[in-house]
């Protein structure tokens, strides 16, 4: 088997004195920067929608959680296999309508009986849920944290039922925003911005927008596009032209991009 080979290239890098010194003295730690560098690099191939380079990361992210397995291995905790079976058996119990008689009458049913899952769960491993907020991870994307938080106070009725009173919110945080502004009031800027943010957010959750997506692909079109306005200058410096003529070439490059 494939994965065989990996286990064994593993041990192979990780193997004292002929395996590879930048292997060797990795930890734990060390790796999480490449860890989250990894995802987010097979997030960019499927926004891409290149099957070629997915399939290529995908490989650099499987490797990443074989070198966990390995240094876990290394210090008698667990191996590569008790990380298989491991994620096997929770996902056999969280879908019992798939693989026993369970039957959910709609979506929102499923979603219930799933986050009771989880918090049995915890329970099981002495982690006594005192808020509904318990398990979510802080290491998240600070806007894919927010959303997710968001998301759990809203399943116990702490949320707007309509969209005016979210719109009317996002008005009220630029307002403060433009007010911190006004006064010099530094101090306070920094949290007025973060509201207004974390309002924006609440109104993508409201129309099932992922934000953190949302973002990343808002990003990538701000790069293209300015990568096009870049070229437009012919090998002059941006910096000499005036501001009404970056608008000008932004403003084209949008109208190439709509027809």
């Amino acid at each position: 088997m494939q994965i065989e080979k990996l286990l064994e290239l593993m041990t192979a890098l990780r193997t004292p004195e002929t395996g590879c010194p930048w292997d060797l003295k990795q930890t734990f730690a060390s790796i999480v920067p490449y860890t989250i560098e990894e995802v987010y690099e097979v997030a960019e191939a499927i926004d891409n929608n290149d099957m070629s380079e997915l399939r290529l990361e995908l490989g650099d992210l499987l490797f990443q959680i074989v070198f966990y397995a390995r240094l876990a291995e290394e210090q008698g905790d667990f191996t590569f296999y008790d990380v298989v079976e491991a994620i096997v058996e929770k996902m056999t119990r969280r879908h019992p309508h798939v693989f026993a008689d369970t039957v959910y009458e709609n979506e929102a049913a499923f979603s219930k009986a799933w986050e009771d899952n989880k918090k049995q769960e915890r329970e099981n491993k002495k982690e006594v849920e005192k808020s509904v907020l318990d398990g979510l991870s802080k290491a998240l994307p600070a806007l894919k944290c927010a959303q997710k938080m968001q998301s759990k106070v809203a399943k116990v009725g702490f949320d707007w039922k309509e969209l005016e009173p979210v719109y009317d919110k996002i008005d009220e945080e630029l307002l403060e925003v433009k007010a911190a502004v006004k006064n010099n009031d530094r101090s306070n800027l920094e949290e007025e911005i973060g509201d207004l943010l974390f309002s924006v957010v609440n109104l993508s959750r409201h129309l099932k927008i992922d934000a953190e997506d949302s973002l990343r692909k808002a990003s990538n079109k701000f790069e293209a596009r300015f990568r096009q306005v870049e070229s437009m200058c012919d090998g002059e410096a941006m910096t000499d032209k005036s501001e009404e003529e970056l608008i000008e070439m932004w403003e084209k490059v949008k109208k190439q991009q709509r027809v």
